[in-house]
């Protein structure tokens, strides 16, 4: 439909989404290309913190506290601390983070070769996001489709959430869509996530914007402009 890049074309107006694709896609984020950190992120994400002054502080005590130190030099590594060291407890606080961090690891570790992160990049590329459930990660206590997804991003694929931000993007969108096609219907559903991820490919498919530039574009109208200030300077270290 014509009307579905036109209505795209409006909410990106003005929004670098294509740069914040490629963050992602190519690694160009705080946290570079070590599996570790990356992980980690995901694993602070799954109590639905924000980046900003929630997720940011507890990989970065992460790392101060098991990467810079060499405690941690590999998923294996890190797959054998304890839920309940000090450290990690300062780190990250929540349980649930400390236990998706440390199974996630296990999970991971158990598959790769010695290639930490071309393991994680291998899993996130196979995963089946509409059976996350079924997958080893996705069946790990904490992790929901929104931070499976979130560690799929974070690999470098081609990926869109169905976090906050994503409903009430799509939510606009279809109505925006159906007024400008005289109120026919469209496919677009946010009832629960897996519809929420489909329908953020359809608008993938029907447009030229692909999933995580829907999902960035997403992220930037949803998020105040201080923060995603403060977001850009973290990953210009």
């Amino acid at each position: 439909m014509s009307s579905v890049q036109a209505v795209l074309d409006r909410y990106a107006t003005g929004v670098p989404y294509e740069a914040l694709a490629r963050g992602f896609l190519s690694f160009e984020r705080w946290t570079g290309d070590d599996p570790r950190l990356l992980v980690a992120e995901a694993a602070a994400s799954t109590t639905g913190q924000r980046f900003v002054g929630g997720i940011e502080p507890a990989v970065s005590r992460f790392r101060a506290a098991f990467v810079e130190t060499d405690r941690v030099e590999s998923l294996a590594d890190l797959a054998t601390i304890d839920c309940e060291d000090d450290d990690l407890i300062a780190a990250f606080g929540a349980e649930r983070k400390r236990h998706v961090l440390v199974e996630t690891a296990s999970v991971l570790a158990d598959r790769s070769d010695g290639d930490d992160l071309a393991t994680l990049r291998d899993w996130a590329a196979k995963a089946d996001h509409y059976r996350y459930d079924e997958d080893p990660i996705g069946k790990i206590t904490g992790i929901g489709p929104s931070s499976f997804q979130y560690l799929r991003q974070l690999a470098g694929v081609d990926a869109a959430r169905a976090d906050p931000t994503m409903v009430a993007f799509v939510d606009r969108v279809a109505a925006d869509i159906a007024r400008s096609d005289g109120g026919d219907s469209v496919p677009l559903s946010t009832a629960d996530a897996r519809r929420t991820i489909a329908s953020c490919e359809w608008l993938a498919l029907s447009s030229s914007f692909r999933p995580i530039e829907l999902d960035r574009i997403a992220w930037w109208l949803g998020t105040d402009p201080a923060d995603r200030e403060t977001a850009a300077a973290v990953h210009a270290r």
